[in-house]
């Protein structure tokens, strides 16, 4: 049997969506390096009509071997080969300005078309976190969802929503985001699109080429400090982002793993912030 003749299994379908969703860029790059990464091919879209406000998600004037053309913002669909048995679907494009309902349903039957088991939401926001600790990863899967009462309320994006409407048609569902830290701007963060891309690795059980992503994290993370070393007022504001971060940590410690030393940890952490917030600081 040929390559091309042996079935082949689509175990998720990953989106992605630039804008209010993707601080940093650090979830559609992830798409962006799969699509580099591995052998892959357009395999669907949702056309733009209807669902943008070109005001906002304004068209692109390119050029295309030589000639001039308007490319209008729209979502595309690839199919990504990982091995020759295994592929997944990717969606990616502009968040969407209207009918977002009807946006989403269009997604899911492209993973109902394509046989997927399971859909998986990608996004990035900025967060109150250091640069020199692993970044936060929150992800929520459909088993866990009705029982989430301590979790996000508020406004959404067009992943939430896609999570939610994929679970109620059926799906099994897992929503995954990276928190950046706010204070570094909107430049590109590597960091953050390696931890993603290492958790789609977990939820696939196969491991996925990184390609120059480690080095690029390196990089990011040697630009922050330099900033950091710049800016008292900033190093300081890292310092505590780094106490409030391994205090979370440590209380994260299982209870029956050096359970004194634990404890001992989170103490000193809290005094440390208590002692931060005493008389001036702030002024």
């Amino acid at each position: 049997m040929s390559e091309e003749a042996k079935p082949r299994r689509y175990p998720l379908l990953l989106a992605a969506f630039d804008g209010w969703n993707d601080a940093c860029s650090a979830s559609t790059n992830v798409i962006r390096h799969l699509l580099n990464a591995y052998q892959s091919r357009e395999v669907g879209g949702i056309g733009c009509e209807g669902f943008y406000d070109y005001q906002v998600a304004r068209p692109m004037l390119c050029h295309v071997q030589g000639r001039r053309s308007i490319c209008w913002p729209e979502t595309k669909f690839y199919e990504v080969r990982l091995t020759p048995e295994v592929s997944l679907l990717v969606e990616t494009g502009p968040e969407p300005n209207y009918r977002w309902e009807e946006y989403c349903k269009r997604s899911i039957r492209m993973a109902e078309d394509y046989d997927v088991g399971a859909i998986v939401t990608l996004g990035s926001m900025f967060a109150d976190c250091p640069h020199t600790r692993a970044l936060p990863i929150d992800d929520l899967a459909s088993d866990e969802a009705d029982v989430d009462t301590e979790g996000h309320s508020g406004p959404v994006g067009i992943p939430t929503v896609l999570e939610a409407l994929a679970r109620e048609a059926g799906f099994e569902t897992e929503t995954v985001w990276v928190s950046v830290p706010q204070y570094l701007g909107s430049d590109e963060c590597a960091q953050g699109t390696l931890q993603l891309l290492r958790r789609v690795s977990g939820l696939l059980g196969l491991p996925l080429d990184e390609g120059d992503l480690p080095q690029r994290a390196d990089h990011w993370r040697a630009q922050a400090s330099v900033l950091t070393r710049c800016n008292d007022d900033l190093a300081e504001y890292v310092r505590r982002l780094e106490v409030e971060s391994d205090s979370k940590a440590a209380s994260s410690i299982p209870s029956h793993v050096n359970d004194p030393t634990a404890r001992e940890l989170v103490r000193e952490a809290e005094e440390f912030l208590r002692s931060m917030d005493g008389p001036g600081k702030g002024d």
